[in-house]
This record gives C-alpha cells, structure tokens and sequence, in this order.
C-alpha cells in the first residue's frame, strides 16, 4: 500500500522529537512552520557557490524532455514538488548530506546513458533503494555483525542495547523515504543499510566508494535494519516484549547472506 504522509498541520508534532526526525532539528523553521518553506528559501540554505540548486517542478520546467537526473547533471536544477513531505525530505538530504547525493546522481545518469530511460539496472535499483530508504551504519564491534548476519534481532537490540546507546554502532539516516514515514507516529521503520567500520567522516566515506563504483552496483549489497529497534526510535522498544514479536523483525531468508564491512576502499579483513 503507498504511503500517505499527514497534512502539515496534522503532523503529530511528537514525532520531531523522536529519532530519526529529532536528528533534523536544524532545520526546524523548514518542518515545523505552519507554512511549507518556498523553494527560495530552500536555495537560501545552500552553501555559497553550489552548484545545483531547487526549482519548482512545474510543467515549464519538465518541457525540457531531460530525466530528473539528467537534469540535476547537466542544469543544476532539483526538480522540487512544493507542499510536498517527499521532496522536501529529499531537499533537506540534498542540504545535509551534498557529497552522498552528488555521487548517487553521477551513478544514476552513466547508468542511464547504458540502460535508457525505460529499463532498469541492478546498480540502478541498488542506487534508488539508497536514495529512498539508505542508513550509514559505522561499526566498532564486530560481534554486532555476527547478530545481525544471522538477523538475531533479539540480541542485536535488547540483549545488545547499550550498544546503541554508547557508539558502538552509529546510523545515519540518508533515505528521505524514511524521514517521510517517520512523520506517522508508531511507524515501524526498516532501513537500508550499507555498513562501515569506523570512519571519521560517514558521508564523505560513503560518497567516494558509491561515485567510483565500489558500493551500490547490487541491492543484495543491502541489509535490512530495522530501526524502530534502536532505543528512543520508537515508543514500544523499552519493553523486552517488543523485541521478541515485533513485525519488522523478519527471519533470515535460506542463503542470503551480506557483503563484509568496508572502510575508505578496502572491506574489513582486507590489507590495504
């Protein structure tokens, strides 16, 4: 069933104050307001001289026949439905996060110029599903690996929790998707997630091994981590029994299996 996002003005504005949107909060005159930001005043919060910027997505601007990538590629212009919760998130990625988005739609517009406008590649659906529903995840303990690799969500989340709570696994949210459902309160969030040991700057990281080619050229590169499980990013999770029920906890399918962490170009276990 396709997500409907709330009207602005009935947004639970609980929900700002919950992981992932609490993260946001810098720009809180943007989703909180009762009125939707302009696209001006979206182009006023990018840094001086970037080179792409916001413009209404009205019919004057799709006449020019170019793919909303090809666009961003060779105008600068990020087509932006205004009053709307999905392509304001996407604006707000684009602001926080530039590198990772650049290199998604560098990726995206060779995969075009391959494949055409109407057929898809798997690098193509690895890159969409990032852009949608993608989390960073750094991680400093390589037993949480083991857990996850076997989707023991118990362990990861309850018996593990003060992993989450002290930096031992850290997750940036990039998907603006997933902002989008977090504004539904009791939305049961699942990311997709690629995963790094430690890096001092996730983004950056991120950004070079997607623009050269060595992440997203697969979904199954993916992994599924369900967010509503980390402490504080949904209101059921302080109680165990959450943890032993929960619907986005899904076993592990026969055979699948996930790619080793990686770090600055070289996977973990790799010399480098």
């Amino acid at each position: 069933m396709r997500y409907e996002a709330p009207a602005r003005e009935a947004v639970d504005r609980r929900v700002f104050v919950r992981q992932p949107l609490r993260a946001w909060n810098a720009y809180a005159d943007l989703l909180h307001g009762a009125d939707w930001p302009s696209i001006d005043e979206l182009n006023a919060r990018l840094p001086a001289g970037a080179t792409t910027r916001f413009a209404a997505q009205t019919r004057e601007l799709l006449a020019d026949g170019l793919h909303y990538e090809q666009r961003i590629a060779e105008r600068g212009l990020i087509a932006t439905r205004e009053r709307n919760w999905h392509d304001l998130f996407n604006a707000l990625i684009w602001l926080r996060h530039p590198e990772v988005k650049r290199a998604l739609n560098a990726r995206q517009v060779v995969e075009i110029a391959s494949m055409g406008t109407k057929r898809r590649s798997r690098a193509q659906c690895a890159l969409t599903h990032f852009d949608e529903a993608g989390v960073i995840v750094t991680v400093r303990d390589p037993d949480l690996l083991t857990l996850w690799d076997a989707h023991d969500w118990y362990g990861l989340f309850w018996r593990c929790r003060e992993a989450w709570l002290d930096g031992s696994i850290q997750v940036a949210v990039v998907g603006h998707a997933l902002l989008e459902h977090a504004l539904t309160p009791g939305q049961l969030l699942v990311g997709k997630a690629l995963v790094q040991s430690v890096s001092d700057d996730s983004g950056l990281a991120c950004a070079e091994a997607i623009g050269d080619g060595r992440l997203l050229c697969d979904p199954q590169e993916l992994r599924p981590l369900p967010l509503s499980g980390i402490p504080g990013w949904h209101a059921g999770n302080d109680d165990e029994a959450f943890h032993r029920a929960a619907p986005c906890y899904q076993p592990l399918r026969k055979g699948r299996t996930y790619p080793s962490p990686w770090t600055w170009g070289h996977p973990v276990g790799e010399s480098g």
